[in-house]
C-alpha cells in the first residue's frame, strides 16, 4: 500500500511551513460551508434524547428509508431499504467494504487514469491488481478511451470503479456516456462500482446520471457509493451509504461488520434529517461553488502556456501546465517552494495526469483570492 498523495504532499507543505513560509492551500477537497443548520439541530436533539447506543450495522431503519427516498426522488432508481441498502463510515469505508466483497486474490478492477488516488490501497487489501487505463484530454475534457478499456479487459478483470463527476479532472458524464459505460460492463461481464459523491455539485445545466437508473440489468450489476460529506459539508460527520442487489450488500455487511459498528446513531438521525429535510442549503452551496469556479477561470486566463480545464462537476479545476515543459510535480514543487501556494500536481493520480495541476475550490473568500494571486504569479514565472 501506499499513502495517499494529500497526506504526501501535506508532509511537504509542513516543511516549507516549518522554515517559516506562509502557505495557501488549494490542494483539499473539503468545503468550507457549515453544515446547514437544521442538520446540526437534528443531530443535537438526538443525542440529547439519549440515541448514542449502538447503531443497527445495517444503518438504522429511518436513514436507510431516507436513502431510498432520495435515490428514488433524485437518481430515478428504486431500492429495498431493508435489504440493500448499508449505511458506512462515509464512502471511503463503502468503497473498501465494496471491493472486499467483490474482488478475490489476483482479480483485476479496472479504472480511470488519473482518478482518486485513494482508491489504489484498498484494491490492494482486498487481493486485487488496479488496472489503471489512460484518459486523454479531448476538448478541454478528459474523457474515457472505449478502444483502451476494452484493450485492458482480461479474464481476471471482475470491477469497473467509476467515479462521477469524476475526481480529480471535473469531468461529469453525459447520459450517452453513462451508457456507453453500462454497454461495456454488461458486455464483459464485469461489476460496476459507481462512486458518486460529488453529485450534487454540477454546472452549466448539466446533469449527473446514476448508472444503476439506466437499466434493471445495469443495476444488478452496480454498487452505488454516496456519501454526505459534498452535499451537504458534512465531512467530518463521516457518514456514507451504499446500494446494491442484496447478495452484494450482505457480503459488504459482513466485512463490515470486522471493521465498524457504523456511524453513531445521533448522525444517522441527522443524516435522515439531511436526506428528507429541504434541500435549499444545497442548492445555494451549488451557486457558491459555481461562483468560486468562474473565479478560477477568470484568474488564471491568459497566461502563456497554461491551459484551465473548466469543470463540469465537483470542486476542482485541473491545469494543464504541459507546455510549460517539465514534470509537473517540479511545477508544484517551485509554486509551493517559491510562491507559497499549494496544489496537487496531476501525476498524483496516475501517469494519466502527467502535466497538470489539481486547483481546489472548495475553500472561498481570502483563502481562494490570495492562493489564486500566487498561483497566477507562480505560473507567469513558469
Amino acid at each position: 500500500m501506499t499513502p495517499t498523495a494529500i497526506n504526501t504532499l501535506l508532509a511537504d507543505v509542513r516543511r516549507v511551513q516549518a522554515q517559516g513560509t506562509h502557505v495557501i492551500s488549494l490542494m483539499r477537497g473539503e468545503p468550507d460551508f457549515p453544515t446547514p443548520a437544521h442538520i446540526t439541530e437534528a443531530a443535537v436533539t438526538a443525542a440529547r434524547r439519549g440515541r448514542t447506543g449502538y447503531p443497527d450495522n445495517r444503518g438504522e431503519l429511518p436513514l436507510r428509508e431516507a436513502v431510498v427516498a432520495k435515490l428514488a426522488r433524485e437518481n430515478a432508481v428504486t431500492y429495498d431499504a431493508g435489504r440493500e441498502i448499508l449505511v458506512t463510515t462515509g464512502a471511503t469505508l463503502g468503497l473498501a467494504a465494496a471491493l472486499m466483497a467483490l474482488v478475490d486474490d489476483g482479480d483485476d478492477v479496472l479504472l480511470p487514469d488519473p482518478v482518486y488516488d485513494a482508491y489504489q490501497s484498498p484494491i490492494v487489501l482486498a487481493g486485487g491488481r488496479a488496472n489503471a487505463v489512460a484518459a486523454p484530454i479531448r476538448e478541454g475534457r478528459f474523457v474515457l478511451d472505449f478502444a483502451a478499456l476494452a484493450a485492458a479487459v482480461s479474464p481476471r478483470t471482475r470491477v469497473f470503479l467509476l467515479n462521477t463527476p469524476w475526481n480529480p479532472v471535473g469531468t461529469v458524464f453525459t447520459r450517452q456516456e453513462v451508457e456507453a459505460i453500462g454497454d461495456f460492463v454488461l458486455a464483459h461481464g464485469l461489476t460496476l462500482i459507481s462512486d458518486e459523491i460529488y453529485e450534487a455539485i454540477v454546472f452549466d445545466g448539466r446533469t449527473h446520471v446514476s448508472p444503476a437508473s439506466l437499466s434493471p440489468e445495469l443495476r444488478a450489476r452496480t454498487v452505488l457509493v454516496n456519501s454526505l460529506s459534498k452535499t451537504y459539508a458534512m465531512p467530518g460527520w463521516r457518514v456514507g451509504y451504499c446500494a446494491a442487489p442484496q447478495a452484494v450488500v450482505d457480503a459488504m455487511l459482513l466485512i463490515l461488520q470486522q471493521m465498524s459498528r457504523g456511524p453513531a446513531t445521533f448522525i444517522q438521525d441527522a443524516a435522515a434529517v439531511a436526506l428528507s429535510g429541504p434541500q435549499d442549503a444545497v442548492a445555494e452551496m451549488r451557486r457558491g461553488y459555481a461562483d468560486r469556479r468562474a473565479q478560477v477561470l477568470s484568474a488564471l486566463a491568459g497566461i502563456p502556456r497554461v491551459r484551465v480545464l473548466p469543470p463540469e462537476g465537483g470542486f476542482f479545476a485541473m491545469v494543464d501546465v504541459r507546455e510549460v515543459g517539465i514534470p509537473s510535480n517540479d511545477v508544484r514543487r517551485r509554486l509551493l517552494e517559491d510562491h507559497g501556494v499549494a496544489v496537487a500536481h496531476g501525476r498524483a493520480y496516475g501517469p494519466g495526469g502527467e502535466g497538470t495541476l489539481r486547483v481546489s475550490f472548495a475553500s472561498g473568500g481570502a483563502n481562494l483570492t490570495g492562493g489564486l494571486e500566487r498561483l497566477r504569479a507562480g505560473l507567469l514565472q513558469s
